[in-house]
């Protein structure tokens, strides 16, 4: 009798495992279906950095350590979507594995977690990977380790959940080099995320320069991401890491004909630039710094919404709690006037 039980047991468990192990596979593939990447661009719609915590090289150094409140804060504001720079290559292990930090990939998994939990699309990248700007072919075997495992451990999320594949190469990861990059590490991410809609910059700091010579690779489900920091005098004036910035302070946007048009010269080279290859746009970044005056960049951020707007352009303010940001983590109060430009304004 026992000996029968202990059989009907085994079988059963052998059973179970069998569906369990079926259901798995067959869940291997967080979206199942092709996505359109303009409607995907289109629920991305207004957006916020979340700024200086994760990109850090250790979360807090940079005074920034994300709140789970601040998740509920941004999308009751008005916002549709977040977007978490991440600083991967901090927490690896040496060659050749380079194995990201367990504890680490935790914290992002809550920021995700905390992100859809209040309806919030979230755009997570490799953000501040110094060493690759510097050494491109030196470490590209690290970065493309990055992405097959952030691409292996986020393959079950939801189609809210984006991937933009590196924050704004620059110095010796050239133009040229980076087109050689980004579809191989596109094809890592493909390999467990088919579909899932990537997000793609340029080079030269993720501008409009190079924007024009970015090549796009061959995917139909991508969103190209442009920053937008102009004029530069007056968005980072007072900079700290920016040397003789200074002497920019007190330079003001005041909104006129010849500010919008420099303005609108810039956001058509971009249109034109998408519309001949068909893929959405996403401005990825764009802020003013806090050492200008509350007025001017208010105005410049209320031009940069409309433009990205009348455009169907995404957007993502640089940032939420810090140097550039509209929330004051200290004592709780909104930038309430940069806060109105970004929820507000309109394309009209």
């Amino acid at each position: 009798m026992n000996s029968r039980f202990i059989t009907i047991i085994s079988i059963a468990i052998l059973f179970f495992s069998a569906c369990n192990v079926s259901s798995s596979n067959s869940g291997d593939i967080g979206i199942n279906e092709p996505l359109d990447p303009f409607e995907q661009n289109i629920a991305l719609g207004r957006g916020i950095n979340l700024g200086n915590a994760l990109e850090a090289p250790t979360e807090g150094e940079w005074g920034v350590v994300l709140q789970e409140d601040w998740f509920t804060y941004i999308k009751n504001a008005g916002f549709s979507s977040v977007r978490i720079p991440i600083r991967w290559s901090a927490h690896t292990s040496d060659g050749p594995d380079y194995t990201i930090d367990s504890i680490f990939f935790e914290r992002v998994d809550w920021a995700i977690e905390q992100a859809l939990a209040n309806d919030l699309m979230v755009i997570i990248n490799i953000h501040h990977y110094e060493e690759i700007f510097s050494d491109p072919l030196g470490e590209r075997e690290k970065f493309f380790a990055l992405w097959k495992q952030i691409a292996e451990r986020y393959k079950n999320q939801p189609k809210e959940v984006l991937f933009e594949i590196l924050n704004e190469p620059h110095a010796e990861l050239t133009a040229d080099l980076w087109n050689l990059f980004l579809p191989e590490a596109l094809q890592i991410i493909r390999e467990d995320n088919p579909y899932r809609t990537v997000v793609i910059g340029a080079a030269e700091w993720g501008g409009i320069p190079g924007l024009l010579k970015l090549e796009i690779p061959d995917d139909g489900n991508l969103i190209v991401t442009v920053h937008y920091y102009e004029p530069f005098q007056f968005t980072h004036q007072g900079a700290e890491w920016v040397d003789n910035s200074d002497p920019w302070l007190g330079t003001t946007w005041d909104g006129t004909q010849e500010e919008v048009d420099a303005v609108n010269t810039h956001f058509q080279q971009i249109v034109d630039w998408a519309t001949e290859r068909n893929v959405p746009i996403n401005i990825g970044e764009f802020g003013a710094y806090s050492k200008a005056d509350s007025d001017s960049r208010a105005r410049w951020t209320e031009a940069i919404v409309r433009f990205a707007l009348q455009n169907d352009m995404s957007y993502h303010y640089w940032e939420f709690a810090s140097g550039f940001g509209i929330y004051n983590p200290e004592n709780g109060d909104w930038d309430v006037v940069l806060l109105r430009a970004l929820t507000e304004t309109v394309a009209n």
